[in-house]
């Protein structure tokens, strides 16, 4: 009876081994199955606009409408880069979201480090006034701001869309003040025992253990940049100088009647306008996502 009882101990704990083991495997199959489901919702919409890219125009209009396009229509992607200048408001649109990129880049870290890790007069005031723009709505601002670029003759422009972005950001301050908080008080210290300037422990120490962060102010940057359409509306009257966002409004407003064939050109269109933004998803998911993660924890 005595040697039963610790064979019988030996089965209990392993069947209760095996039931936390299938309860765990459970678990991660419902976890699984249910992102799954959450993403494939998410994708839909856009497995809907590449379909309708590649679908003839009979297919566009069709009810009850069919997922995959017979035949494909490649050509679609043609009419969508060729119905309007596609090129040229990407080229323009890029050109916009790298100064935006490289203005922001300076401007927010520089003041972010300076609320952080350098200690001056009404830091805390400023600060606050900082947090306080952020409540203020653009529509509030948007008529104030249009008439001092009107009058500095920056109409028409890239200029009102990429000037502000060198004088900072309250958001991106924000952020990348909490980020720059993480970084050890004793780092800073030992630099500048070691003789270093704020400006050297600026470049050499604080920027290269702020990439996470970095990395999402620049993928922020660009997509709000890139996908902006009030800005250019208001400051691009020259069609030369439009982005893509107001060139495919323009399309629309002027094929949007034309049926299938204008439809599936637009929806062409459309797709080459999220490849960007997907792409550098993909390329810099791990840091961009590390970034969001760890900002502001302290």
């Amino acid at each position: 009876m005595e040697s039963a009882q610790p064979v019988h101990r030996m089965t209990v704990s392993r069947r209760r081994s095996n039931v936390a083991f299938l309860r765990k495997v459970i678990t991660q199959i419902v976890s699984y199955a249910v992102i799954v489901l959450v993403s494939a919702l998410f994708l839909i919409p856009w497995i809907w606009l590449v379909s309708t890219s590649l679908k003839p125009p009979s297919q566009i209009i069709e009810i009850p409408p069919r997922l995959i396009p017979n035949p494909f229509m490649w050509i679609n992607y043609y009419y969508g880069v060729t119905y309007i200048n596609f090129f040229q408001y990407l080229l323009n649109t890029l050109i916009i979201c790298v100064v935006v990129i490289v203005g922001r880049l300076f401007s927010c870290t520089v003041v972010a480090y300076s609320l952080s890790h350098i200690n001056w007069v009404g830091k805390g005031i400023l600060f606050a006034i900082v947090l306080a723009t952020m409540m203020l709505p653009q529509q509030v601002t948007m008529i104030p701001v249009f008439i001092i670029f009107t009058r500095l003759g920056w109409i028409n422009t890239f200029l009102p869309l990429t000037a502000p972005a060198f004088f900072g950001d309250a958001f991106f301050i924000f952020m990348m003040r909490q980020f720059f908080m993480t970084i050890p008080k004793d780092l800073i210290d030992s630099a500048r025992l070691d003789g270093a300037s704020h400006l050297g422990i600026y470049m050499r120490i604080v920027m290269p253990l702020a990439k996470p962060a970095i990395a999402t102010l620049l993928a922020f940057t660009f997509i709000w940049t890139f996908t902006d359409f009030a800005g250019p509306l208001i400051y691009l009257k020259n069609r030369d100088l439009w982005t893509l966002s107001l060139g495919m409004q323009g399309y629309l407003q002027r094929y949007g009647a034309g049926g299938g064939t204008a439809l599936g050109a637009m929806m062409a269109a459309a797709t080459l306008y999220t490849l960007p933004m997907i792409v550098l998803f993909f390329v810099a998911q791990k840091t961009f996502i590390q970034g969001v993660i760890t900002t502001g924890f302290k």
